[in-house]
This record gives C-alpha cells, sequence and structure tokens, in this order.
C-alpha cells in the first residue's frame, strides 16, 4: 500500500503542546475524538508546554523522553501530535521513537480516506495524500539513494527516490486533469440548474454539529449521519419543495474544522464549488458545544478560504434539546430572518427553517390572478405543475380565472415560454 493508513483500534500515544506565543491553539478534546474517529485506540495523552517547537524533534529532550517511555509501556505502535509537523521533524521523531508518527494533517488525512465513497471523494482524497506525501517521500527510503544496479536493474538511471517522485508527479497529475473533468460536468450541471431556476441551498457548518441530520429531517432521506467527526465526506444533493417559494436543490456537505489543511481545501475545491455557488447558505451550529463560538469563527474562515464569506447566510442553531431551549427565529432589525433554534434529532421547530428560507428567497413573489382561456390549456396545467395555483374559479364567459403565487421568475419564464406578456396576462392583488 502507499499509504500508511492504520488498522483499526491501533494503539496510539497522542501528544499536545501548549505554545505560550500561539494564537488559537488546538483543542485537545477535539485531537482525541480524531484519533477515534480514524479508529485509533488512545492509550495516553502526553501534554507539555513550551514557547516554540523545537525545529528538529518538535518537542524537549524531555517530554521525547516521556514519550518513548509512554510508547513501550504500552507497546504503542503509533505517535500522533495534534500539530502540522515538518517532514524532518516527523523523520527524526521516528529515528528516536522507533515507531510511527503522524501529524494533525495526515490523521484528517486518514480519516477521510476511510469516508470517502465516491469517485470524485475518493480522487479528492488521493490528490490530498499524495501531495501530503511527496514532502515525506525520503522516510523508508534512505537505503535507495543510489542508482540502481544488477541483472535487469539498470534503468535510466534514476534512484529509486527519484522514481517514486516522478511517479507521484504523474499520478498528481492524472487526478488533477481527471478533477478538472470533474469540475466542468459541475459547471455544466450548474448551467442547467440556473436555466431552471433552482435556487442552491447548502448546508456548511462544523464537523458534527448536525447538518446530516438536519438534511435527513427536511428531505426525509437516509444520509448516513453519525456523532462522529467526518461523518459526511461525499455532498448529497436533493430537491426539496419549500411552501411559499418552490422547489430548491439542498446540498449536504462536509463538515469543516479548525486550521483544515490547506491541501484538503485544495483537494475538495471541486465539491466546495457547491457551498461557493450557493444562493443561500445554512450555516449549522451545534448550540450547547461549549467551543460553540470559536467553532462559528472557523467556518468563517473556511468560508472565506473559498471565497463564499459573501453569499447570504441563514444561521441554525442545532442541538436546541441539550440546553432545552424554545425553537424560534431570530430577526434583525429589518425583520429578516438572521437565525433559527432547532433540534433536527428531535424534530423540533423544522417547520421554521422552511418559513425562514421562503422570507429570505421569496422576496420577489407575484401574487394575482390570471385569466385562462379556452385555448390557454397548457399554461394552466403549468402553473399546476408549479404548485402555484391558489383557487380556481370559471367566468361566464368560459374562460377560467387562477389566483396564483410564485416566484417572479417562474412567473417570467412560463410567460416567455407561452409566448405571452406577463404585464397583461397577471392581474396583481
Amino acid at each position: 500500500m502507499l499509504f500508511e493508513r492504520p488498522a483499526s483500534g491501533e494503539r496510539a500515544v497522542l501528544v499536545h503542546v501548549d505554545f505560550h506565543n500561539r494564537e488559537e491553539a488546538e483543542d485537545p478534546r477535539e485531537f482525541e475524538e480524531l484519533v477515534i474517529s480514524a479508529g485509533g485506540e488512545p492509550v495516553a495523552f502526553i501534554v507539555g508546554s513550551r514557547a516554540t517547537p523545537d525545529p528538529r524533534i518538535f518537542v524537549g529532550a524531555g517530554k521525547l523522553e516521556e514519550i518513548r517511555q509512554a510508547v513501550a509501556e504500552h507497546s504503542a505502535e503509533l505517535v500522533l501530535f495534534n500539530h502540522a509537523l515538518r517532514p524532518s521533524q516527523e523523520r527524526n521523531l521516528e529515528r528516536e521513537l522507533q515507531c510511527r508518527v503522524l501529524d494533525r494533517t495526515g490523521l484528517i488525512l486518514d480519516i477521510f480516506a476511510q469516508r470517502a465513497r465516491t469517485h470524485e471523494g475518493k480522487l479528492q482524497v488521493e490528490l490530498a495524500q499524495l501531495q501530503h506525501m511527496s514532502t515525506r517521500l525520503v522516510r523508508g527510503w534512505t537505503h535507495l539513494e543510489r542508482q540502481k544496479g544488477g541483472i535487469g536493474l539498470r534503468g535510466p538511471g534514476e534512484t529509486q527516490l527519484e522514481t517514486d517522485r516522478r511517479l507521484l508527479r504523474e499520478r498528481i497529475k492524472a487526478i488533477n486533469a481527471r478533477l478538472d473533468k470533474v469540475r466542468v460536468q459541475r459547471k455544466q450541471a450548474g448551467r442547467a440548474r440556473q436555466r431552471a431556476e433552482l435556487p442552491m441551498l447548502s448546508l456548511v457548518g462544523y464537523t458534527n454539529a448536525g447538518k446530516s441530520t438536519l438534511f435527513n429531517a427536511i428531505t426525509q432521506s437516509d444520509v448516513y449521519a453519525a456523532d462522529q467527526l467526518f461523518a459526511t465526506l461525499d455532498p448529497t444533493l436533493r430537491r426539496v419543495t419549500i411552501p411559499e417559494l418552490g422547489p430548491v436543490l439542498l446540498a449536504d456537505t462536509v463538515g469543516f474544522i479548525r486550521h483544515l489543511p490547506h491541501k484538503l481545501v485544495e483537494a475538495f475545491r471541486a465539491t466546495l464549488e457547491q457551498v461557493a455557488d450557493a444562493d443561500l447558505l445554512l450555516h449549522v451550529i451545534d448550540c450547547a458545544a461549549e467551543e460553540r463560538d470559536t467553532n462559528i469563527y472557523h467556518v468563517i474562515n473556511v468560508l472565506e478560504e473559498i471565497e463564499a464569506a459573501e453569499i447570504p447566510r441563514l444561521d441554525i442553531y442545532n442541538k436546541i434539546d441539550v440546553p432545552q431551549l424554545v425553537p424560534r427565529i431570530d430577526r434583525d432589525e429589518n425583520g429578516r430572518p438572521q437565525r433559527v433554534w432547532v433540534s433536527a434529532k428531535e424534530r423540533l421547530g423544522l417547520e421554521l427553517i422552511p418559513q425562514a428560507i421562503a422570507e429570505l428567497l421569496g422576496r420577489d413573489v407575484v401574487v394575482g390572478d390570471v385569466v385562462i382561456a379556452a385555448h390557454m390549456g397548457r399554461l394552466r396545467a403549468r402553473l399546476y405543475e408549479a404548485g402555484a395555483v391558489q383557487s380556481e374559479s370559471q367566468r361566464e364567459d368560459g374562460s377560467t380565472l387562477l389566483t396564483i403565487k410564485m416566484p417572479a421568475l417562474d412567473f417570467q419564464r412560463l410567460a416567455d415560454h407561452e409566448k405571452l406578456d406577463p404585464q397583461q396576462l397577471l392581474q396583481l392583488h
């Protein structure tokens, strides 16, 4: 196997170091959850404190000895650091500890590799892994830092390491080419959606905030949802009808996390484009989380990185059943919905979400009467198909009077299709 993936239940020593001069330190509790999500079995958690990382081994000599003793005591196979390590630090630590060492980025990559289900998702994970691996390829190949020799091994003069680097570059190039095709297909689908004038809504939020549970509750689907970090990796789209608004597309996306590795953001650019192309972001927030405000801050950071921070956003405060809050809609000074408080698991306040969405996206709604002459049966059928008809009555001259309510863009498109003047067709209420 090219990639080193921990087996389920692999014994791991966890290391977390607090640096006094650094802001936004990593969360040790979240780190432990990440390890468990990856299938690891934490057997020791070593915490230290330093002013700055040691350039050679990241930790000090005393802490290194403490880690070495923990590895020996628990027969650990892996040491995981809650930090980003340089390739040289990783190699030096492995030499000192005589076991595998993985940093936070490698750990998250492994979780993603386990959770990818679609072809696109697997390609994106492999790309991120290869990019991460390319800087660490020296590990394990020091004995091959020489030209191949012997019968059948006299090649073009490459060392084994050079060959592997070349193969990595070629594979990265091939994956990027395939992902470019995915992006083209996604843009074509996006243009088709725009022609159909279907608004796109994307669920975003910190990992384990309850996005998939909420997605299932709104769409009555069975997308995989679990109480673990990164339970959802591949995006899922469903068509949903919002009362007072009409059909929309709802996307469930990968959860964000603090200091999401840049390689992952780049590799998942195609997937995250669904967020950047949305008409409205539904930011799902775990209102019971102790780090709630910090998590919100990190989600906004990722949105800025993918150029989606300016998209209109509706905050959905989930899990109100834990602090026992009441479902409600909070509004801004203009009366527009700003926050919705719900519990997706207990199905509390879910009816408030479509209401808030309709208010935010349904500002351009036409309400009025349409007179349907006897020869305009196709228009009548299309209005019923769009769910726009509120009432119907027959007139003395044989025509039909329909009272309708529908998005202005949909009505305009329908009138254009029938080659009718929308202003003459509709009598506004």
